[in-house]
């Protein structure tokens, strides 16, 4: 059992604030009566929900992966203003949340999904799910700047490494890097790259797990389906009760 509000943001139907918003105001029904707390238990799969009246209708099972462009964020709304993954993808991703975020400057492989279960899995650091990004530093690395990566830098009382790091192009003004990390900590690369003196210009995710970006343009997206998302992630759980949206 698990508390109404999350009930109706686990189903893809309302995110978990506009859910306890609706149900205090009295514009959620369970088996045919309002319900106007959001604490109250039910089992999802066991109940007849109305949203103003209207049966809710469960949305399937939906993944899909998009290519970030630039200068956009990773969230439904801004306090700057700024565009954000949900203004791109206007309807298409309304009931989907974004697995882990890429800042503002960062581009490339971001999924979204509405499987809740699904996404808290793929973000778990425990799981250990790789990244791979291509990343542009300003100035040349030295071996003891790869060695560090490698074996982790404390930043600010957070331990950061790199999984792996290899060196594609290098000069003077500029080093071209491939960079795997397994946690995803927030702003991990950037972080760590600034504490060796290099300033990251340009930084974009091509893998997660087993997912490529491949030629997927910047901008734009493609469905994932329950099978893909299996074989990119074999011991991740997947809400197969629900039917794969067409």
């Amino acid at each position: 059992m698990v508390p109404l509000s999350r009930a109706l943001s686990k189903l893809g139907l309302l995110s978990r604030s506009q859910a306890v918003e609706w149900i205090r105001e009295g514009r959620v029904a369970v088996d045919g009566a309002i319900v106007r707390d959001p604490r109250r238990l039910v089992v999802p799969e066991r109940v007849s929900l109305a949203l103003d009246g209207v049966p809710a209708e469960r949305p399937g099972w939906r993944a899909i992966l998009f290519n970030k462009p630039r200068s956009i964020v990773v969230t439904r709304s801004d306090p700057e203003g700024r565009r954000t993954v949900y203004d791109e993808l206007k309807e298409i991703a309304e009931r989907l949340a974004a697995v882990g975020r890429l800042d503002y400057a960062s581009t490339g492989l971001l999924v979204l999904t509405n499987d809740t279960q699904l996404a808290a899995w793929l973000t778990d650091p425990a799981n250990r799910v790789r990244r791979v990004y291509l990343v542009t530093v300003r100035g040349a690395l030295t071996d003891e700047d790869t060695r560090r990566l490698k074996t982790g830098i404390e930043v600010q009382g957070v331990r950061l490494s790199a999984a792996s790091i290899a060196i594609r192009k290098q000069s003077a003004r500029e080093t071209h890097l491939t960079i795997e990390l397994v946690e995803g900590k927030n702003r991990e690369i950037r972080r760590l790259l600034a504490a060796q003196g290099h300033e990251v210009t340009h930084l974009r995710r091509v893998a997660f797990g087993g997912l490529e970006l491949g030629d997927l343009a910047p901008g734009a997206w493609r469905a994932l389906t329950i099978e893909e998302i299996r074989a990119a992630f074999p011991d991740a759980p997947v809400r197969s009760s629900l039917k794969p949206q067409r």
